[in-house]
């Protein structure tokens, strides 16, 4: 029997979907530009009962499609709108800048307010919610205040962009941003990026002689060994960081130099290398992104969830398959979304600004988002007077139901709860 690697349910996609059928609504397709060209794709559902919602609810991920959103049922037959708004780095995130999807979100904000929607609840599942932190935070600014440019140094044009805030945040199984999941999962052992399977064995959390037990066993890690693997973390990061900015830096030096007077003066062999330079678009491999040491030791950040990552039972070999996250990426796609160290895109950046009406769903046996590290720090971080905590025990990341469980018991726990929430503070 051949090894499993890859995880049944995560990466199939097929969890984003509604999960029973749903009567007496209308679906239609959103074909919508962005301020900058940008073409988007989403769809925008309201019940027969209530064709013109004047409240809906808005679902985003930065690489994922949520035209199907799970939590779309019920609120549908609680007669709110929903609307699942595809951005342009649908399932390629290779260059996703977030500060350009702020500026997709807000063409679907527009456009919900041309539809007569008076209320917006900007629905932030996994990593919806460190994007819609970011869009709120930022829209909530006066213009000129906005960020102008993102981590790699381009325009975001967001001063000149109309963002219309949310009137209150659900962060659903969410984490604090891809940053900081990248700041978790990133394997410091990894000593040069262009020779991969050389490993430094004294940050090796696969390596028994710091504390890895065979799986599915549960790993124990010293306190020492924990720290500097911490650090070494953040230090292989910062490397990172450092390679994207160089291949940023020397692109902006060949247009200097294409610019410049003396051009026309250099020698044909120069002209030509200086042109190759400016047009050039490096691309980042960065190899071995499963060696969080909370899929293996779970006395680290105590939950309910099993051994392993939402991507593998066994990130021990996992973490050298071509899957993974942030694997392949521009300079510019790294600084802005990957890089814990660089990206705006991160709750104790944004979380500050919000003081609209929130809950934050932690998801009891979410393998990569953990209610200390992500969940109760966005609780804490976000400065809502009205905002509420929800455990489910028992919930997987996107409240899909286990393979053994009939019907989806989480889910409809969750639905049971969230419905009521909108309309104490939504009535229709």
């Amino acid at each position: 029997m051949a090894l499993r690697l890859l995880s049944k349910t995560y990466w199939r996609g097929t969890q984003i979907r509604f999960r029973r059928a749903v009567e007496n609504i209308a679906g239609a397709p959103v074909a919508i530009d962005a301020q900058d060209g940008a073409r988007l794709h989403g769809a925008w559902w309201v019940s027969n009962r209530n064709p013109t919602p004047k409240v809906a609810v808005i679902a985003a991920h930065p690489r994922v499609d949520f035209t199907e959103h799970h939590t779309f049922p019920d609120l549908l037959d609680a007669g709110y709108g929903c609307l699942g708004a595809n951005l342009r780095t649908l399932n390629n995130d290779t260059d996703c800048l977030h500060e350009k999807l702020l500026v997709d979100i807000a063409a679907y904000m527009n456009w919900l307010k041309q539809q007569g929607v008076e209320k917006i609840v900007l629905l932030g599942n996994s990593g919806g919610g460190s994007l819609f932190s970011f869009y709120q935070s930022e829209a909530k600014k006066l213009p000129k205040d906005r960020i102008r440019l993102t981590p790699g140094g381009r325009p975001t044009f967001l001063a000149g962009t109309k963002m219309v805030p949310g009137d209150a945040l659900i962060f659903m199984a969410a984490h604090a941003g891809q940053g900081r999941i990248m700041n978790e999962v990133i394997d410091p052992a990894v000593i040069d990026e262009n020779d991969p399977l050389k490993s430094d064995p004294a940050f090796d959390m696969y390596d028994s002689s710091n504390g890895f037990q065979p799986p599915p066993e549960w790993s124990r890690y010293e306190p020492d060994f924990v720290k500097q693997f911490r650090g070494a973390q953040r230090e292989r990061v910062r490397r990172i960081d450092d390679r994207a900015r160089e291949f940023i830096a020397d692109a902006a030096d060949a247009v200097r130099a294409h610019e410049s007077e003396e051009f026309a003066g250099l020698a044909p062999t120069l002209r030509r290398e200086t042109l190759q330079r400016e047009a050039f678009e490096p691309m980042m491999i960065v190899y071995r992104t499963m060696a969080n040491l909370h899929y293996t030791d779970n006395s680290l950040e105590p939950s309910n969830r099993g051994y392993g990552s939402l991507l593998s039972p066994r990130p021990d070999l996992m973490n050298f398959q071509r899957l993974g996250f942030g694997r392949v990426v521009t300079p510019q796609g790294w600084l802005s979304t990957w890089s814990g160290l660089s990206s705006n895109a991160d709750i104790e950046k944004t979380g500050g600004a919000i003081t609209e009406p929130t809950a934050v769903i932690n998801a009891g046996r979410d393998l990569d988002v953990y209610p200390k590290t992500h969940s109760r720090l966005i609780f804490e971080t976000i400065q809502s007077t009205d905002k509420e905590y929800w455990n489910f025990d028992d919930a997987l990341h996107y409240f899909e139901a286990d393979e053994k469980e009939d019907g989806n018991p989480t889910l409809v726990a969750l639905m049971a709860k969230l419905v009521p929430w909108m309309e104490s503070r939504f009535p229709l």
